[in-house]
């Protein structure tokens, strides 16, 4: 799963944090989590602890957008064999499936193919009725892979308050409240459209605290944020966006354009499959076996990725110096989602500041992987970096780095680099602190 991981793997301590990256990953992979809880049985489908009896369907039919749909499509295809009818996802390196087309879209920028590929699963989801049983994929990367502009906002607007507010430091939770309010598909309106067919959505979490309503911008969720909330984001942030993005916000919080649907929606069940905890415990059980005590630190890390860095170095600290939380030797894990506020015009993402802030800070015996579990940190083609102490050798020239938000160029003159090629899965960040004794 990791290329040069021979060479990554340098001491036993290094190998240990890799193994726990590849064990979390593994993990929260499609085919694994989809073959555990989904299965069909005598006409009756099993999703996690709900029950469908398929006789009361005419026809099943797939739909879904995310970095990882096309691999549970196709996961999902092997499960129902045949019984699903036809479908449409929009990913990224799509990946081939029987009875499901898929559509390449863009990330974390939407792009023409993905707004086309939205419009045809709206499209499809009203041609269904009762007697219909449309299973819905959501993944990470959603909100970007479905853009379906609403009103009379354009697909650049979309793109360009996109970009906008990735690059603002916003969270997720306030970057989708936007998004939502500028879509047709998202905040429930996937499920609006195929009313009143049964809609189950089968939801891969990147998200902290797995809000329905924010993984993939909810479109098959209710959503209790408004007009105001975004237009509230966009103030708090110093946003200045397209003026259609202003207008149509506007109208709706002047009640022109009707808000998304809030609520209960009766015919919609939304499972979520894998998450954070998938990865986290995964990992882990993959220290069991050694000498390590290992540690969760949290599953829901979020704020600046060099901050959380430096908190998370402290702990190792504590725990080599003092033996407090544990004795070491140890192995802390954390998962969530960090940020980055860009100010500079370098190549990164939050798991390569925050391997490369560590790895300023770190004592002797302390080793960090910080990687996304999609396999694509931020817009570049890591999905983390691998750190010790020696990693920088010129902390001033790291920390200049950091202020350009050009961690990638540091970490790949270190040959710190992870890199896994898309992982067809995105549970968020995987971090692993290896405490050796001593």
């Amino acid at each position: 799963m990791i290329e040069d991981r021979d060479a990554l793997a340098r001491t036993p301590a290094h190998d240990l944090a890799l193994s726990c990256i590849e064990a979390g990953i593994e993990a929260a992979r499609p085919e694994r989590v989809v073959a555990e809880q989904v299965s069909v049985e005598d006409d009756t489908l099993r999703i996690a602890d709900a029950r469908y009896d398929l006789t009361a369907y005419d026809e099943i039919v797939l739909l879904g957008g995310g970095k990882a749909a096309d691999v549970v499509a196709r996961a999902l295809g092997d499960v129902l064999d045949d019984r699903i009818d036809r479908g449409l996802v929009v990913t990224t390196d799509p990946v081939e499936t029987e009875a499901v087309d898929v559509v390449e879209g863009s990330h974390p920028v939407p792009d023409e193919q993905g707004r086309e590929g939205a419009r045809e699963i709206v499209d499809r989801a009203r041609e269904h009725g009762e007697s219909s049983l449309v299973l819905v994929a959501i993944t990470g990367g959603g909100s970007a892979l479905l853009p379906l502009p609403a009103g009379d906002v354009r697909l650049a607007d979309l793109q360009a308050i996109t970009e906008t507010l990735v690059e603002s430091g916003a969270a997720i939770e306030e970057i989708n409240a936007v998004r939502k309010h500028l879509s047709a598909i998202k905040g429930g309106g996937l499920a609006e459209a195929a009313a009143p067919a049964t809609v189950v959505g089968l939801v891969f979490s990147d998200v902290v605290g797995d809000d329905l309503a924010t993984i993939a911008s909810g479109p098959t969720a209710p959503d209790e944020t408004t007009y105001e909330d975004a237009l509230a984001v966009l103030d708090h942030y110093g946003v200045d966006p397209p003026e259609a993005v202003v207008e149509h916000l506007e109208a709706g919080a002047t009640g022109e354009r009707p808000e998304t649907p809030s609520g209960e929606l009766p015919h919609v069940d939304n499972h979520v499959l894998a998450n954070a905890w998938t990865a986290l415990s995964a990992a882990e059980d993959a220290v069991d076996d050694t000498e390590y005590e290992a540690v969760v630190l949290s599953s829901r890390i979020r704020g600046e990725a060099s901050e959380a860095a430096l908190s998370q170095v402290a702990i190792a600290e504590e725990c080599r110096e003092t033996g407090h939380p544990v004795e070491p030797p140890a192995v802390f894990l954390s998962g969530g989602e960090a940020t980055v506020t860009v100010l500079g015009n370098g190549e990164g993402g939050p798991n390569l500041e925050f391997a490369l802030r560590a790895g300023i800070e770190l004592p002797a015996g302390v080793v960090c992987a910080s990687v996304d579990t999609d396999g694509s940190d931020g817009a570049t083609d890591a999905a983390g970096a691998i750190v010790d102490g020696e990693t920088v050798n010129d902390p001033m020239a790291a920390r200049r780095a950091l202020v350009e938000n050009d961690s990638l160029s540091v970490l790949e003159d270190a040959d710190a680099l992870i890199e896994t090629g898309p992982t067809g899965t995105n549970v968020n960040d995987l971090r692993v602190l290896v405490v050796e004794d001593g």
